[in-house]
């Protein structure tokens, strides 16, 4: 299955003799982006989604692999949850969003999304390389990858069985959250994959009744967090009901505020990318 030749990162590689990544050669995907955060709760799945339409509104055909196992939300996200996977003699095929978005998940397997996935970590992994491995994901701009929190098996066998082109780290304004997120940031840079940059989410909230800007934490060590492991922002996000329910929400009802930001982090990624 291994095919070099519709390999995202094929024209950056310098282990092809070395390389055991596996490509399935009915995929096309010019350029895969992980989003992680070493903390969980930091609105990690809704940035993914987020990115995911955004990128889609620009006119790129546009896939989500929730390698989330034990916690997916993406489906959710999307307004998709009800819908399941359908399967042929290629391989699975992922569920389409009302937007165009192709969706992988496991919980699009389940007959309830409210059942645990009482799973060991080699059984999550091997899980996650499936989604890549034996997925039809055809033509793809972009597959946005939506990892769970840590550093554990999952993230690493995404980054060792997946050509990830970039990462895009996921924060909160605060202090603990900022070291907790540098772990994931120095296995990133441990495995040799581009960083983007960092999303600062509920970075701070808007007054309704006289939109003035304030900062919930009052943190102020970003820029600090920024320098030391020298990457860049993407963008702050604020603490909003719009984000926080994006499945019952469109484009056209969010915040402009939002919608220009998100804009501004797709034309940051795809810039770096392209």
């Amino acid at each position: 299955m291994s095919n070099c030749d519709n390999c995202p990162t094929k024209e950056d590689c310098t282990s092809q003799d070395s390389c055991t990544i596996e490509n399935n050669p009915h995929n096309h995907i010019k350029r895969v982006i992980g989003v992680m955060s070493g903390k969980g709760g930091v609105g990690k799945s809704t940035i993914s989604a987020m990115l995911a339409r955004t990128l889609k509104t620009k006119g790129y055909s546009v896939g989500i692999m929730d390698a989330d196992i034990t916690g997916p939300s993406i489906p959710r996200l999307l307004g998709i949850e009800d819908a399941k996977v359908a399967g042929s003699e290629l391989g699975i095929i992922p569920v389409k969003s009302p937007e165009g978005i192709e969706v992988i998940s496991l919980n699009l397997f389940m007959e309830d999304e409210e059942q645990p996935v009482i799973w060991r970590g080699p059984l999550i992994a091997g899980a996650v390389k499936q989604f890549w491995t034996d997925v039809i994901w055809g033509e793809l701009d972009y597959l946005i990858i939506d990892l769970p929190p840590g550093t554990g098996d999952v993230a690493l066998t995404v980054m060792q069985s997946i050509p990830i082109n970039g990462m895009v780290m996921v924060s909160t304004p605060q202090d603990m959250v900022s070291m907790i997120v540098a772990k994931s940031i120095n296995m990133v840079k441990t495995m040799s994959i581009p960083i983007l940059g960092v999303v600062e989410n509920m970075s701070y909230m808007v007054c309704p009744k006289c939109d003035e800007k304030i900062d919930i934490f009052n943190d102020g060590s970003v820029d600090g967090f920024l320098n030391r492991q020298n990457i860049k922002l993407l963008g702050k996000l604020p603490m909003s009901r719009d984000l926080a329910s994006i499945a019952k929400n469109d484009e056209n009802n969010m915040q402009g505020e939002i919608i220009n930001t998100f804009n501004s982090i797709a034309d940051e990624i795809d810039s770096s990318l392209n």
